[in-house]
Order: C-alpha cells, then sequence, then structure tokens
C-alpha cells in the first residue's frame, strides 16, 4: 500500500500545531510532498550500501528483519526496463523518469531460450573512459561494451545504435480513489478527497514522510520551534530503529 497522503497531511498538522508552533496550509503540503519523497528516496540508496555492508560483515537480522532486504523490496517496486532505447545524435538520451541506472545491454532477442543481449560495462568517469578507449589491450568491441553515463549516455563501439536499459524511476504519486499510477506529484486536496494523490513511497514511510515535510516547512517558515520538533521526532525515531 503507498503512504496515504491524507494520513501524512492530517499527522502532520497536529505535529506542527502541537503547544501552538505554526500550522501548515495545502498550499504549503503539496509544494513540499514531492521535495520530501524525493529525498527520503535518494536516502534509501545510502541505507542499501550500509544495509549491503552489514549483511557482508555478518551482523544482518536475516530474512524478513533484514534491512539490506526491506529497501530492495521497496526500491523494486520503482525498477523499470525499456527495452529499446534507440540512438539520437550519437548518444542514448535518458527516459524522462529517470532516477538511477541499474544496468544497460545491448538490443537483442532470444534465440533457442537464450538471450543475445550482452552487457555493457558502465563507466561515470571521463578520464576512465579516455583511458579504456586509448587502449590497445581493452579497447571496447561489440563482445566487451562500455557506456560512459553523464548527462546522456554514450556507447562504445560507436556501431551499437540500440540499447536496453533497465533503471529505478522517479517516484511520483497513486491516484487514491482508482490505485492507479499516477505521472503528477503527491497532492492533497482539500475539496475533494476523491482527487489526493497518495505518495509511490510504500505506507511504511508515513512517518518519514511527516517528518520530512515538517522539517522543510520548519526552514521555509523560518521557525526554529518547528525545525526543532522536527529533529527531535527524527531523533526518537532513529533511536527506536536502532533496537
Amino acid at each position: 500500500m503507498p503512504a496515504s497522503v491524507n494520513v501524512v497531511f492530517n499527522t502532520l498538522k497536529d505535529l506542527v500545531n502541537k503547544d501552538q508552533q505554526g500550522f501548515v496550509t495545502v498550499n504549503e503540503f503539496n509544494r513540499f510532498a514531492q521535495v520530501a519523497q524525493l529525498r527520503i528516496f535518494n536516502r534509501l540508496f545510502d541505507s542499501l550500501k550500509d544495509g549491503s555492508r552489514v549483511e557482508r560483515a555478518g551482523f544482518g537480522q536475516g530474512r524478513d528483519k533484514s534491512k539490506f532486504k526491506q529497501i530492495n523490496e521497496d526500491l523494486a517496486t520503482f525498477a523499470k526496463t525499456n527495452k529499446s532505447v534507440p540512438k539520437e545524435n550519437g548518444v542514448f538520451a535518458r527516459p524522462d523518469d529517470f532516477a538511477r541506472l541499474i544496468s544497460i545491454s545491448t538490443h537483442g532477442g532470444s534465440l533457442l531460450g537464450r538471450t543475445t543481449r550482452t552487457p555493457i560495462q558502465i563507466c561515470y568517469d571521463e578520464e576512465k573512459i579516455e583511458r579504456i578507449l586509448s587502449s590497445t589491450l581493452n579497447a571496447p568491441s561489440k563482445s566487451y561494451p562500455v557506456a560512459l553515463v553523464s548527462g546522456d549516455i554514450e556507447v562504445f563501439p560507436e556501431s551499437i545504435n540500440k540499447i536496453q536499459m533497465r533503471y529505478y524511476k522517479v517516484p511520483q504519486s497513486v491516484e487514491a480513489d482508482t490505485g492507479n499510477r499516477s505521472d503528477d506529484p503527491p497532492t492533497y486536496n482539500l475539496s475533494n478527497s476523491s482527487e489526493h494523490r497518495d505518495f509511490e513511497l510504500p505506507e511504511h514511510y508515513t512517518m518519514e514522510l511527516v517528518i520530512e515535510i515538517a522539517s522543510l516547512i520548519g526552514v521555509n517558515l523560518r521557525d526554529p520551534q518547528v525545525q526543532v520538533f522536527a529533529e527531535k521526532e527524527q531523533i526518537e525515531r532513529k533511536t527506536e530503529q536502532s533496537f
């Protein structure tokens, strides 16, 4: 289940109204909702690295309690595959909803039950790609292609004209009344609840969304009391999760 925009908004109102610390308007909430969702989404990748290190060190909780497993499951809902990305002006453009790259391969098909696609090595370093291209031993070939990922994606050798891309999409929203995914940001509609657009992050991120938006509003309103209260809630939540 996605995190309910109605639950997040009303919980946030209770939080910032506590002891007359301030108030939150619908416009403020809607302005910060997607920013908060993106911040949490981006932090998941850092948590994934931390969880992976814990697992490798043998300190993971194992199976269903594994933080590494939980984050992987959450991120899996945002994974997409673009099976036929054409080259335009010598490069491959990122999809409009692109967040992070998972893998790239040459565009192929199936032959006798086996794929004919070739994995493409990913490089983010301009200097490294120059060394690879100038190498007499490790130069890219159709059997060992390499991609430079920057604003666009360049694939070498340049004879490769179509690729398959797997990536994480930007989290957006879910229509509250239909459950259909939407390209619009999460939105609370004061006059018509059927037009609520829930967050695309799962329901168990509800409190993190509340705290994140509260922190953003505290900064925006220049109200240190709201900000301190939100930070206090964050510390308490992290303490609870550590046990």
